[in-house]
């Protein structure tokens, strides 16, 4: 099932894992990540997994990376990146909110890095469904 909003894609992939690509030249503010959590509590009730496909350039805001990926049901997150600046603002974000304990991975795109990716993130949601068994 794919979602389109006016700044991105949002992909649920087997698993619960949710794809989202960003789109060109997009600021990602606050009310954007509002507007895919709504999404996000419409298609999951469960836990899931992010798929950060940073294939395209975008800023985010301040106010928006102290908020993304704060969704209760959220258990982990793989971001995809395709060039050494993306890597740095992904490792930034990641410093940001280490308070957080996120359970994430960077992968290069370059280099098989979304099919890694997504076979991480697999796992991770696989070894859920084996805790709460």
């Amino acid at each position: 099932m794919k979602h389109r909003l006016d700044f991105a894609y949002l992909t649920v992939l087997p698993n619960n894992i949710i794809e989202v690509v960003v789109d060109d030249g997009i600021e990602l503010t606050l009310e954007m990540v509002e507007e895919s959590y709504r999404i996000l509590k419409k298609s999951m009730t469960d836990c899931f997994a992010l798929l950060i496909n940073n294939i395209h350039e975008f800023e985010v805001t301040f106010e928006a990376k102290l908020t993304m990926a704060s969704h209760e049901h959220l258990k982990a997150i793989a971001f995809v990146y395709y060039n050494q600046n993306n890597k740095v603002e992904i490792e930034n974000l990641i410093e940001l909110r280490k308070v957080d304990k996120w359970n994430v991975k960077v992968f290069s795109g370059l280099e098989m890095g979304w099919q890694e990716a997504h076979s991480w993130l697999t796992h991770e949601m696989e070894s859920l469904k084996v805790k709460s068994n």
